[in-house]
């Protein structure tokens, strides 16, 4: 063969080996990112088109996230901010106490009531202003008033964030005003947004007293002095827009975008949904449209079910027990059941028709004596796509004594000495 056949010849080779290599790289990385396609949940047809950057929506009850589009990305949230000033504020302060205007409240931005230095206001007045109208004034002279200065409160809010287990959220202002410092951005997360309104709504003790003033649709007041008065507006117009809106507060600034935070109520299902980067001017209605949208998913695919399961708890084995027989041939049992009121036979979930929950029984391998009753000794739990959402405690029933010399020779001593 000549020497330009044998070179042609190394170069189809060659040329065949890397087309070859390239097609197995290719297959290998189709499937490879087919596997990863295929452990991801696939979005709902009706939530493919939402505006916000980030999305959830929230089972009121439980705190279980049903839906989340970017839904653990921090980002600003604006006057959102606003709920959280307004749940702290109720949890530590009395709203007839008065609030003295300082010159730096006074020299807020818009929005503002228009409040000025030296004035003199009731607290509680004042958080009609924060929430129904937004004012960036007033939210400055509450923390002022209630954490001692806005770095105060800060803290205060940051306190009440990590206690609720909102651990992705940092306040640096009570209005949600763009800000930052050396431990990071004014921000939060849809889901910590979610969870916040959700501790606001059911869970804090001012409960009744945070919806009460979030859904008042206009509330007139004036200063100590009477000598100002005003008349504020509920600006959240979902609170018309579905049968059984609870509450919610809006927000906006140039690097927040539009931002959105409600909850419904209706029958027995209660929804929370929080927007962030829901769109810039000129889209305001973009945050209602996508508040519609999650809500109406949840009221249609989302119904209670009874997820009871009767289980089997067969007596569990006590080491260096003494038997109920006190025959010492025998091994040590005591019986299981499950902690009191765990045992209702009932125990309803909000899950879509396509759920399933696992129910595992959990149960140490043995005990070892000396066992009381009532001790402890495992869970059912109930998983769905592997999240604990529901665990009733397994406890002893019987007690069982440790076996020692002393009890030995006891009884040795009954049985053979008169």
């Amino acid at each position: 063969m000549k020497r330009n056949q044998v070179q042609v010849v190394f170069y189809m080779k060659k040329a065949g080996f890397l087309l070859i290599s390239f097609a197995i790289f290719l297959c290998c990385s189709l499937k490879a990112f087919g596997q990863e396609k295929e452990g991801e949940k696939e979005v709902p047809p009706e939530l493919r088109q939402l505006y916000a950057q980030s999305a959830v929506l929230m089972d009121g009850d439980s705190g279980r996230v049903l839906f989340e589009k970017n839904g653990y990305e921090q980002k600003p949230m604006a006057s959102t901010t606003k709920i959280m000033t307004l749940i702290v504020t109720l949890e530590n302060a009395n709203p007839d106490e008065i609030v003295t205007v300082s010159e730096y409240a006074a020299g807020m931005p818009d929005v503002q009531l228009g409040i000025r230095q030296g004035e003199q206001y009731r607290l509680g007045d004042l958080l009609y202003s924060l929430m129904l109208e937004s004012h960036n004034d007033s939210a400055v002279a509450i923390a002022e008033h209630v954490g001692g200065s806005v770095e105060g409160f800060a803290e205060m809010m940051n306190a009440k964030a990590r206690d609720i287990g909102c651990y992705s959220t940092y306040y640096i202002t009570p209005n949600g005003l763009d800000a930052s410092d050396e431990k990071g951005e004014h921000s939060t997360t849809a889901a910590d947004l979610a969870r916040t309104m959700r501790y606001c709504i059911c869970q804090s003790p001012r409960r009744e007293e945070f919806l009460a003033i979030t859904r008042t649709s206009s509330y007139s007041f004036g200063d100590t002095e009477g000598l100002r008065s005003f008349t504020v507006g509920n600006k959240n117009a979902f609170l018309t827009m579905m049968e059984g809106a609870l509450s919610g507060k809006t927000g906006f600034t140039n690097n927040a975008g539009y931002c959105y935070v409600g909850a419904l109520k209706r029958e027995d299902k209660t929804f929370v949904v929080a927007l962030l980067a829901c769109g810039w001017p000129n889209n305001r209605s973009y945050k209602w449209s996508d508040t519609r949208t999650l809500m109406s998913y949840g009221l249609e695919h989302y119904e209670y079910r009874d997820v009871w399961e009767q289980v089997e708890l067969p007596p569990i084995q006590v080491k260096y027990g003494i038997p109920e027989s006190k025959n010492l041939e025998e091994k040590a049992f005591t019986d299981l059941a499950l902690a009191e009121g765990g045992n209702e036979g009932e125990l309803k979930l909000l899950l879509a028709e396509e759920e399933q929950v696992q129910v595992e029984v959990e149960l140490s391998g043995s005990l070892t004596a000396p066992v009381d009753a009532g001790s402890i000794v495992g869970n059912v739990s109930y998983y769905l796509d592997g999240d604990l959402v529901h665990m009733v405690p397994v406890e002893a029933v019987d007690a069982v004594e440790k076996l020692t010399v002393r009890w030995c020779l006891r009884q040795i001593a009954g049985k053979y000495l008169i």
